[in-house]
């Protein structure tokens, strides 16, 4: 029998590994530590090496060592994500698909592009904006479309564009038993066969990894304008959220962020945002003279829901500027409190129940005593909670977990769900177990078909 090494993998495999890959496996103590968290910093785990790959074989290779010497292999790409998926709890090879990072083949007439798992959207949109296309779902990280793909993700774009799933065609993904599958298909639509596309697409590499994708594009707006309005109160700015939606404006953007979140931005970009509840809202139309038509409409829907300091950003950069403060409103909050650990989570409910769950939040963080930031793609009905203390203040982190529990079912009695785009990681499992408690036996049984061993991305999702 094979002695075990550190970290899930014996000698006999790390061996067989280096024999196979050479000089793209490592085992350098920073190269392991970099690939033990994700962005979210909660959760720490060492591989025992990682794997540098540069080409379907390799992750197939790479899978079929794992099937024979019996370690974890756990995907790793931009290490963006926020619920714990790419850190390898079980040690074993974490698998780096940031070198499969071509974009293979670009469509414009059919709207769509391939690309390897490893490009990140803002790549695909600067290959693809000089044909006056672009890929819409934008989480705000340097995200790959691989990653984004396994954690369904979604971003500010959602709420006209829709999610990850709505806009992967086709993909081919490697699976344990060493096959490669295509599924989905380059056209449209299908109605054949069962859906496997959709069962790969936010499976957090659990049931198989993604090693090509075919992704929708869609033509750039040709006139846009974002509409920032500021509220008293942060369920005012919610209601007024779903008033715009029933208004069918049809908004390429609408976001949330809260007095707590506009302050982090203000200090971190040196902006003069007013610190209150704020919307920001983009709205695109083929000629001006529409787009005057639905920012009137726009604006008129938010004076009477109580909004006030109505401003506009017309220009590419004022609207670059904008969109730039949102996407790093986390960031900002981080570096606002440098020495606190932070829990972000994401929940999302039917549009109508919005201001509801986020008054419940709201009043359950308040009462706690919390520093907690709400902001979110609230046109979707989907929001966000950046919890953050001290690591060692266990009083405080007890408040937050209790918090965290009550909204989190208050949201699925609501009828929502406990990840509108995180995905479930290491952090949700239990939510998962109380949202789909009459399917997680089939869930576990579609995992053991796929995964007999147990070693895709073990610990995650179930």
């Amino acid at each position: 029998m094979t002695a075990p090494l550190t970290a899930g993998l014996t000698s006999a495999a790390l061996g067989a590994l280096h024999a196979r890959f050479g000089g793209a496996l490592s085992t350098a103590p920073a190269v392991l530590e970099a690939h033990g968290r994700d962005e979210s910093r909660l959760d720490f785990a060492l591989p025992g090496a990682v794997l540098f790959a540069a080409s379907e074989s390799d992750v197939v290779d790479a899978l079929g060592l794992a099937r024979e010497h019996g370690f974890p292999v756990v995907p790793f790409a931009a290490g963006s994500s926020l619920e714990g998926q790419v850190v390898p709890v079980a040690g074993g090879l974490s698998l780096d698909v940031t070198g499969l990072n071509r974009v293979l083949e670009v469509h414009p007439g059919g709207f769509q592009a391939t690309v390897q798992p490893g490009v990140t959207y803002p790549e695909l949109n600067r290959q693809v904006r000089s044909q006056g296309l672009f890929f819409p779902v934008d989480p705000g990280a340097e995200a790959t479309l691989g990653g984004m793909a396994s954690t369904n993700a979604s971003g500010t774009a959602a709420v006209k564009y829709g999610t990850m799933r709505d806009n992967v065609l086709e993909m081919r993904v490697a699976l344990m038993d060493g096959r490669v599958i295509r599924v989905g298909s380059k056209a449209r639509k299908s109605s054949a066969g069962y859906d496997l596309r959709h069962l790969f697409i936010g499976a957090e590499g659990t049931l198989g990894i993604i090693t090509e994708l075919t992704v929708k594009l869609h033509p750039l707006p040709a006139h846009l304008v974002v509409l920032r309005c500021n509220f008293g109160r942060i369920e005012d700015a919610a209601a007024c959220a779903v008033g715009i939606m029933g208004a069918a404006l049809q908004p390429e953007r609408l976001e949330l962020i809260d007095e707590h979140e506009i302050h982090a931005v203000n200090v971190h970009k040196g902006a003069s945002y007013p610190e209150a509840p704020t919307l920001w809202i983009e709205l695109a139309s083929p000629s001006e003279v529409a787009l005057a038509e639905a920012l009137e409409l726009c604006a008129e829907l938010c004076r009477d829901a109580g909004g006030r300091g109505l401003a506009t950003a017309r220009s590419a950069a004022e609207r670059a500027e904008i969109w730039e403060a949102r996407h790093h409103s986390y960031y900002a909050m981080c570096a606002l409190y440098p020495d606190h650990a932070r829990l972000s989570t994401d929940l999302c409910v039917p549009l109508h129940r919005l201001p509801e769950i986020i008054a419940f939040t709201r009043a359950e963080a308040d009462a706690a005593e919390l520093h907690a930031s709400i902001l979110g793609h609230v046109g979707d009905g989907n929001f966000h909670v950046l919890f953050h203390a001290h690591p060692d203040d266990a009083v405080t982190w007890a408040s937050i977990r209790g918090v965290y529990d009550r909204m989190t079912a208050r949201t699925l009695e609501l009828g929502g769900t406990c990840s509108g785009e995180h995905g479930v990681g290491l952090h949700k499992r239990a939510y998962v177990a109380q949202e789909h408690a009459g399917a997680l036996g089939l869930m576990r049984d579609l995992k053991q078909l796929l995964d007999p061993q147990g070693l895709l991305n073990p610990g995650k999702t179930l």
